[in-house]
């Protein structure tokens, strides 16, 4: 297990899944953990003994409100999770430019305007840790590779790529490491989202398209929120002291 003892996290989209999931095994791996979404998480906040936050991802004001917040309330900060994102399955010629703003405003903006927030606070503290303090930034296989019926959230992965990559070379002299993790569909409410947009898409049973994207890992299965959560940790401790602009993919074997 990672130790993470002592360090300050703070993730987005944290009311469920792979936010969840993440805030919990930082918890459980040592770390003040503050939890944040549309809606604060605290229920989510008291069962990890961390803090919780009203957070809208896309709002300038928010994310200084909340860098100030947890420089006040917890002294710092030495980890970012990005991972509040939306998920969009529409064929490109009825994906509208509204859905590609809202998609682009949450998925792309939100991790720029938290990156950007944070690097100061992150920066102030990255001498007290061996591989000093770090992002972690929630893409997806969708990042790496197209799919049909998800140009939009492919177009917003694929940046939350290469954004990580730019930003771990502007900041290794800052000694902030930025890394990204690439899921494949996991058993969540999104992943559960896909299956039933693919059931539509194809006019048969939800039951069927599981076991077609099942298939589609070669492992044979769905992800767990665990398995994400577990590179989260790694990614966020001195584990991974030597790894910056890279991809930890989580997928099964979906994108070999």
């Amino acid at each position: 297990m990672a130790d993470l003892d002592g360090r300050i996290a703070l993730v987005t989209g944290a009311s469920r899944g792979l936010g969840a999931a993440a805030a919990r095994a930082l918890a459980a791996a040592g770390a003040k953990v503050a939890v944040t979404d549309i809606a604060a998480p605290e229920a989510l906040a008291s069962e990890i003994g961390g803090l919780a936050r009203a957070l809208d991802v896309t709002s300038e004001d928010d994310w200084a409100a909340t860098m100030a917040w947890i420089k006040a309330e917890a002294g710092g900060l030495d980890i970012l999770v990005n991972n509040a994102g939306l998920w969009l399955f529409k064929p490109i010629t009825e994906t509208t430019l509204d859905d590609w703003r809202r998609l682009h405003a949450v998925n792309v903006e939100g991790v720029f305007l938290g990156t950007r927030a944070a690097v100061p606070l992150l920066a102030e503290r990255a001498h007290l840790w061996r591989g000093g303090t770090a992002i972690v930034n929630l893409s997806s296989v969708a990042g790496i590779e197209g799919a049909a019926g998800a140009t939009c959230y492919n177009s917003t992965k694929g940046a939350v790529r290469l954004f990580t990559k730019g930003c771990a070379k502007e900041l290794a002299a800052a000694r902030i490491r930025v890394n990204s993790v690439h899921p494949g569909v996991i058993d969540t409410d999104m992943g559960r989202h896909l299956v039933d947009d693919f059931a539509a898409a194809q006019q048969i049973g939800n039951n069927e398209v599981l076991a077609q994207v099942s298939a589609m890992h070669p492992l044979g299965h769905l992800g767990e929120p665990q398995n994400v959560a577990d590179a989260v940790v790694f990614l966020a401790s001195d584990r991974a002291a030597f790894s910056t602009g890279s991809e930890v993919v989580v997928d099964g074997g979906l994108s070999a």
